[in-house]
């Protein structure tokens, strides 16, 4: 049986959440949401390979807070569980979906087989996880695919 999630956990997810609210992360957040929409891993490494752009920064920024907050579970810090309650590691799945389809290549060409490991073994650790993250990958593709698209002329 998995332990109890504690007040300690609960303080913890606090202090996430409060971390989250942080002006430059709230900006990180907002453009990784709405702009950072790479078509495949050559555009996710570019933008990885940017040093020192701002979208650089902000993935960097984004993408250590989640493989920070999944270490912590990892560790036994926070407890499994209540993370991977959605309104607590949604976002995390939200971001790996987004990139998982080119993880595997983004590793092999930038030589870090380490990159989102944590949020990796978070996100594919348990068949709820894992549906999860199928569902995030899923909706990731479909606005790929819609970006994609010619505007009609009409």
């Amino acid at each position: 049986m998995a332990k109890k999630a504690t007040a300690r956990d609960a303080e913890l997810v606090l202090k996430l959440y409060d971390l989250r609210r942080e002006a430059e992360m709230r900006k990180a957040r907002s453009w990784f949401a709405a702009e950072f929409w790479p078509q495949n891993a050559d555009q996710f490494i570019k933008v990885a390979n940017s040093f020192p752009s701002q979208e650089n920064a902000w993935l960097r920024q984004v993408g250590g807070y989640w493989d920070m907050a999944a270490s912590l579970v990892l560790h036994g810090a926070l407890n499994e569980e209540l993370f991977l309650q959605p309104g607590i590691g949604g976002e995390m799945f939200f971001f790996l979906g987004k990139i998982y389809p080119f993880l595997k290549e983004f590793r092999e060409k930038t030589n870090n087989p380490d990159a989102f490991a944590n949020i990796e073994k978070v996100a594919t650790g348990s068949k709820t996880a894992r549906k999860r993250l199928e569902r995030m990958v899923a909706m990731a593709e479909q606005r790929r695919k819609a970006q994609a698209k010619p505007a009609k002329k009409g």
